[in-house]
């Protein structure tokens, strides 16, 4: 199991854009489980949306794609890495998560080589499902580790 601090030693993100509390569950290059709180005092409910806050789908899948760098960047060979989205599949969206809800993400990588790779994901909250996507990545130089 790996907490933020340990995630920061994989990932370059950090806050208020590091969207990953906790990995639960992992298998270096081939997947991981992890945890996000929605915080309500996040910014962005300010202006999504003002009287229904709803944490943006765009960040859900953020969360997830994070989840996805870390199965990818802990391994060994991947050091130094920067894993970027190069797109986007058959992303859906089943249910809204709120501020105070705990988003639950699973992430199965599915193809990955020295410059490209492919993740099939989900999130869910109290195992409800929220989203699902197939995630497209480049890996670059340029990480931190």
């Amino acid at each position: 199991m790996l907490d933020r601090k340990e995630i920061k030693e994989i990932l370059p993100h950090r806050e208020p854009f590091l969207l990953l509390d906790q990995v639960s569950e992992l298998e270096p290059g081939k997947r991981a489980r992890g945890l996000y709180y929605v915080d309500p005092g996040a910014s962005w409910f300010a202006g999504h949306f003002p009287n229904y806050p709803v944490f943006p789908g765009v960040l859900q899948i953020e969360a997830l794609a994070q989840l996805g760098a870390v199965a990818i960047l802990c391994q060994e060979e991947m050091a130094g890495k920067l894993a970027l989205f190069a797109g986007l599949d058959e992303v859906k969206f089943r249910r809204q998560v709120r501020p105070g809800e705990t988003l639950e993400l699973e992430v199965e990588i599915i193809k990955a080589r020295k410059s490209f790779g492919l993740g099939q994901g989900r999130g869910a909250v109290s195992g409800e499902p929220a989203f699902q996507g197939l995630l497209k990545f480049a890996l670059a130089e340029g990480g931190r580790r």
